[in-house]
Order: structure tokens, then sequence, then C-alpha cells
């Protein structure tokens, strides 16, 4: 080995090769998308499998990791995966949404390259094409934090992903069929842990293990397409110590609502006697309660879990003041060395206020969703393309939703959206819902300050109930029914980024939109140039290729 050359190669659990040879690690994958027969509820159904396994695999990786993923697609029809959470610094080439990339065509392969910049937490993947995330195609996505970086708890004897959602037995492509008939999907037909349901007859294999008197960490996400959830531990409390990337105020709960496309990370205590307890996610909101269980055994206990489970919550005000419970920790370090409070977001003066109003409405007698009167139709040809080579007018036209809906909303188009930001503005968006169920929305390319939820509607003076202090720092917020929420951020990573409803059937008939924010120097400082292994589709597909945009 020569002088001062350090060479590390490991493999992580996961099974894949870890080198490091300076700079920032590498960490490679190979997924291979296949159909396969799964039956999470009992009734077999053609699912999405990574690598055979449904739920996917879990993507383990560090702080500053370069991720490589391999994705090869297996299926008969187009796929493409999102990296939830992830915030692609610079670089919304790899996003994975069909806004800036074309989908994977069947039988081949694209490689995405990222690097988990600058972050930590808990976090999902999941296909965004057609209704493929109703059957699989989705999995854990942790990033830990590095060595040098202290974490606000000790180390857990064990590190274990929840991956809940509501299930279909009808399978994606009859639910596409409905929701393009112009129907709602209606109820689902069971919940999921993990891709199981325990029988509770004393035949189930444990989902994880512990031993007594050790604290294990269990990041809990819903991967579901609808539905929200109660998650609870039988037996055992949950203490919050994270949330989509952030550190949290360390309190405890005894359930946990958590919604479409939400992540949080619980510390649990083997406390109780030593046998099975099991662990329970029910649905919240809606008419009848569906619940599944999963066993979580003591290691050498003995016993079968209570058939007695703890019950679930009731109501949406239950819901909202446990959101109001969620604290960012401000003392704690972030995914760097300062801590996650340095940056004082109350202080900062707003540039300009969006409010997103969402609607259900119908276009030509079909169910549409729509975002201030425009419900969102996906192109030939995705949106960043069409700006990089320069024919953006070829494809969709910016900012036709306005800022300020007006109070009822008549009619509805049906247009791609695309709203034009500037650069390190920093920005309010209301987020009102007025619809009667639930909403969840999730922002790409971004963590935001989620300051406010409240019942009615917004208007100036409610800003003086916005939490400017230590909001959490997170990537999705719900909005209860008639309701409406407040998120604060600099729009400071320049590219194509992706607002969309989390409940997917509203997703996939329009509630959606993309926010351009263009580097105005046109410099490699602010956002990569388009990579060479890029897929291209659509009306630039015959098009030489633009030369780079940024230098």
């Amino acid at each position: 080995m020569a002088p001062l050359t350090i060479i590390v190669v490991f493999f992580l659990w996961v099974g894949s090769l870890l080198m490091v040879q300076g700079g920032d690690p590498t960490i490679s994958f190979e997924w291979k998308v296949t159909y396969g027969t799964i039956s999470p509820l009992g009734v077999p159904v053609k699912g999405i499998l990574i690598n055979g396994q449904f739920p996917g695999p879990n993507m383990n990786s560090t702080t500053n990791n370069n991720v490589i993923v391999n994705v090869f697609n297996n299926l008969d029809e187009p796929f493409l995966l999102t990296w939830s959470g992830v915030q692609h610094r610079k670089n919304p080439w790899q996003d994975g949404v069909l806004g800036t990339n074309c989908p994977i065509p069947p039988g081949t392969n694209y490689t995405y390259k990222f690097q988990v910049k600058d972050q930590i937490g808990s976090f999902i993947y999941y296909p965004v094409t057609a209704m493929h995330k109703a059957v699989g195609g989705f999995g854990g996505l942790r990033i830990n934090s590095r060595l040098l970086i202290p974490v606000p708890y000790a180390d857990p004897a064990d590190d274990y992903t929840i991956i809940a959602g509501d299930f279909f037995n009808k399978g994606h492509t009859t639910l596409k069929k409905i929701l393009e008939s112009g129907r709602n999907l209606g109820r689902c037909d069971g919940v999921h842990i993990n891709g199981k349901v325990a029988k509770g007859d004393g035949s189930d294999e444990p989902l994880f293990t512990m031993e007594a008197g050790k604290t294990y960490k269990y990041r809990i996400c819903n991967a579901g397409i609808k539905t929200s959830l109660n998650v609870r531990f039988q037996g055992h409390t949950m203490k919050l110590v994270e949330m989509e990337g952030s550190h949290t105020v360390q309190n405890d709960y005894e359930s946990l609502d958590v919604h479409v496309g939400q992540c949080f990370a619980v510390l649990v205590t083997a406390d109780q006697e030593p046998k099975d307890y099991f662990v329970v996610a029910s649905t919240r909101f809606t008419k009848r309660e569906v619940t599944a269980t999963g066993v979580i055994r003591y290691t050498n206990g003995k016993g079968a879990p209570s058939p007695k489970l703890p019950p679930p919550p009731v109501g949406w005000a239950w819901s909202l003041n446990q959101f109001r419970t969620f604290r960012w920790n401000l003392t704690a370090s972030a995914a760097r060395p300062n801590p996650q409070g340095s940056y004082k977001y109350g202080s900062v003066n707003i540039t300009r206020t969006i409010k997103l109003a969402n609607t259900a409405q119908k276009v030509d007698g079909k169910l549409r969703y729509a975002i201030n009167g425009a419900s969102y139709v996906e192109p030939t040809t995705p949106l960043k393309l069409a700006e990089y080579y320069g024919v953006a007018d070829k494809v969709f036209k910016y900012d036709t939703i306005p800022d300020d809906p007006p109070a009822e909303i008549t009619k509805v188009t049906m247009e791609p959206v695309v709203l034009n930001l500037t650069h390190r503005n920093f920005m309010e968006i209301i987020f009102e819902n007025r619809e009667t169920a639930i909403q969840s929305y999730h922002l790409c390319g971004y963590a935001f300050f989620a300051v406010a939820v409240e019942t009615g509607q917004w208007s100036p003076e409610k800003r003086k109930n916005y939490n400017l202090l230590d909001a959490v720092s997170r990537h999705t917020i719900q909005v209860f029914p008639k309701s409406w929420a407040a998120i604060l951020l600099s729009f400071d990573n320049c590219g194509m980024w992706n607002i969309r409803s989390e409940v997917w059937d509203r997703h996939y008939l329009g509630q959606q939109l993309y926010v351009s924010v263009v580097s105005p120097n046109k410099s490699l400082r602010d956002e990569y140039n388009m990579p060479e292994s890029a897929l291209v589709c659509g009306v630039v597909e015959s098009m030489p290729r633009p030369p780079p945009a940024y230098t």
C-alpha cells in the first residue's frame, strides 16, 4: 500500500459493496424489478418486487455517501423510482419523478447517481409510474450520521425499519382503470406491516427481536397510497427522536399518527415481561377501522402476545394536537456539527406567499383533483428536459395558476402546472384543504419548516399563531379536512421540483404541480448539467443534445 493512502473495503448488511478511497464513500446497488405474486392480506395479487423482495431492500447509507443504483426494469411497462426526502442538492436529474426523468422502458436499465449530501434520517423510496406504488417497489431508505457527528441519544442495540401501508387486493392495473374511468378508489381492503399481517395464533414468525433491558430504534414509515395510520407498540411507549431528517425534542408517546409518505424514528426499550408483543397499525379517519399486527419477540421470552390490543385514538382533534407537540431539537447536531437551531428561520422576511387550494371536481363527467383550479396532466416530455433544451413553450407555460385562488373554484383546467420561483427567495406556502378527506403533501428537493396546521381558513393575521422558533424541518405535511397548513422555506436548491399529494389517487388525477428554480448566473455552483446518461423522450428525443447550460 502506498504511503498516506488508506483503502477500506467492507460489506454493508444489505449486501452492497462500500469502498472508501479518499473523498466521500460510494455505495452501489443493483436492483432487478420484476412482477411476482404477493399476498399481504392472504389474497394472491400481482405485485412488484425488487430483487425478489416485497417490500424492497432496505437502503442503508451514511451522510454524504455517493449512491449508485442500477435499476433493471423487467416489467412490461415503464417504471421509475423516486427517493422521497432526499434533497438532491443541485441535482434534480436524479429525483426520479416524471417532471424531471423519462421512465425506464421495459427490458432496459437506468443507473441513478446521487449524493445524500448533508442529510440524516429516515426516508422511503417508491415508484411514481402508473399505480405501481399500490403493489410494491417501495422500501426503507436510511441515512446514518457520520461517526464524528454526535446524535442526541445513546446507540441503540439495533436499528429496525417498519414499512406499513394500506393495501388493495384489486391489483395496480385495475386500480388504474378505476381512476381513469372517473371514480375514486374507495376504502382499502386492509393494512400490512412489512408486507405481512400476523395471524395471532402462535404460528407467526417475529418481525423483530429484542433483548430485555436494551433499547431499539424503529424507523416507522407509511408507504401506503391513501390512508393515514396509527402505529403503537403493545405494552411499550415510544420516544420520538427523529422525523424526516430532523432530530426532535424527545417526547414519549403511546401511539403516533403517521400520514401517507411520512417517516418517524422512535426508541423503544424492552422493559416488559419477556414474551411476544404486537406492533399495531390501524387506519385513521375511515368509516371502518382496519388493523394489522406484527410480532416482536423478546429473546428467551416465553408466551404469545395478548389478544387485547392497545386502542387507537379517535377523532381529528387528537391528531392535530399531536402535531403541535412535535418540536425541532435546537441543540442537536444535524448532518454537520452546527446545531439544527443555528438557522433562525423565524426572523427571515417573507418575499412571496403562495396559497395552494385543493379541490375535487368533475371534468367531462369524470373525477379530477385540482390545485387552484388546475388539474395536472403529465406531458410526454419531462418538464426539466423541455426547459433544458429550450423548448419549454412546446410543453408547458409558467405561472398558469394564481398565487391566491378565489374563494370559490368553479372551473377546472387540465394542463401541466409550473410555478416560476426566484432563486433564494424565502417563501410562505399555504396548503388549504377544501375537501372532506385528509391530505398529505410532499415537496421534492427541500426540507421546509412546518410552522402551523389549523382548522378553518387561512388569513394573514393567522401568522401570529406560527411557530417561529422550533417547528420541525421536514418534507411532508398533513392538512386536515376544511383546514390549512403553513410552511416556510428558502428556495435555494435550483432545479425542477415536484409538489404533490402523497394520497396517490389524488396525485394520479391531478393534485400536483412543479416549481422551477433557475440559477440566475447559470453557474455550476448552483446546479449540475444534464448527465450524459440521462434518458431522453418526448419532443426532445430526436433533438441534438444542447451544450452544457451551466459553467
